[in-house]
């Protein structure tokens, strides 16, 4: 399944956020676009959130952010780990 990034550079995400989040990506949940959420890299003091999904495609990924009401504030990138 292919892994995309994105980036968010002015949500503040509020506590109860990051640890539904947490939980979520924990156990693995698949939404209902077929996105997974991976890892997610947060800077509340600054602002600014990068994510990091595995899904079908693009589409996908803006579909999910979409549906949680954080939409893709720039570009989606297809990437490739090293591990």
């Amino acid at each position: 399944m292919p892994k995309f990034m994105d980036y968010h550079p002015t949500l503040k995400l509020p506590p109860d956020a990051i640890q539904m989040l947490t939980e979520a990506t924990k156990a693995g949940k698949v939404d209902q676009f077929g996105v997974k959420q991976l890892e997610l890299y947060h800077n509340n003091e600054q602002g600014g959130a990068w994510c990091i999904l595995e899904g079908p495609n693009e589409a996908a990924i803006h579909s999910h952010h979409n549906a949680v009401g954080v939409p893709v504030e720039g570009q989606v990138k297809e990437v490739k780990g090293v591990l």
